[in-house]
């Protein structure tokens, strides 16, 4: 069985503890663990950073996002852009070089809240406003976005930095495993095979879809890394879901 995809007042919740845990992991970086390269090409863990406070900018304010899609979107042609939002990660980056380590450590945390605010004020006609996030998802509503793919995107960064650093990320089931259990539930909805999906660790859990599927037992972290392209998948594991 799927599970219940994530509400929107539980969506509110979930992205303001993922800023915190986020920032929590900034503040206790040392300065070689921030040039240490991670799995996105080109990003090592300061990049890395730099791309979610800008995001955080961004979700905060309408003129800010504004700003960075107006600057970002040409430097798709500089770039080895496969979307059109890697542009506006670009600009994010390159607007945040002149902070120091420490700086980008104050306002990260200052930005999760005025974040958060920022979404969930956007108006109701805002939030059906349609947008390309290409396949497998296609076109979706801004609300998509706006109530768990930027939660998501911090989310799967935390992920990224300490699998970068080797450190042991903190993963709870009320958080981690609920963000992990709504991802499945749209990954199996995407793809429609069946499966039989045994996730390991504090954020896992057992999911099925359908009868006489493949059966997958794999760390609950490694499987949404696999999904966004992190480490490679077979099987019913090379059904992707960018993240």
């Amino acid at each position: 069985m799927m599970p219940n995809r994530i509400t929107r007042p539980e969506a509110r919740v979930l992205a303001g503890v993922e800023f915190t845990r986020f920032s929590d992991l900034v503040s206790s970086l040392s300065p070689q663990e921030w040039a240490t390269p991670t799995d996105c090409t080109g990003w090592d863990v300061r990049t890395m950073v730099q791309h979610v406070l800008g995001s955080g900018d961004a979700q905060a304010s309408v003129r800010e996002f504004a700003h960075q899609f107006r600057r970002g979107m040409p430097l798709n042609k500089e770039i080895d852009s496969h979307h059109w939002v890697d542009g506006m990660n670009e600009f994010q980056i390159r607007e945040r070089n002149h902070l120091s380590n420490d700086e980008i450590v104050t306002e990260v945390a200052a930005v999760g809240p005025k974040a958060v605010k920022g979404r969930w004020r956007t108006p109701p006609p805002a939030r059906y406003i349609p947008l390309p996030f290409g396949p497998p998802i296609g076109w979706a509503p801004l609300k998509y976005l706006l109530d768990v793919g930027f939660t998501r995107d911090v989310w799967a960064h935390r992920i990224d930095i300490h699998a970068a650093i080797a450190r042991p990320m903190e993963v709870t089931a009320d958080h981690d495993g609920r963000l992990v259990a709504d991802i499945v539930a749209e990954w199996a909805g995407i793809h429609g095979q069946p499966f039989e999906l045994v996730l390991d660790g504090p954020a896992g859990g057992k999911f099925t879809q359908g009868v006489s599927g493949q059966r997958v037992e794999i760390d609950a972290l490694d499987f949404i890394r696999t999904l966004s392209g992190r480490l490679p998948g077979t099987g019913v594991l090379s059904n992707p879901l960018p993240l």
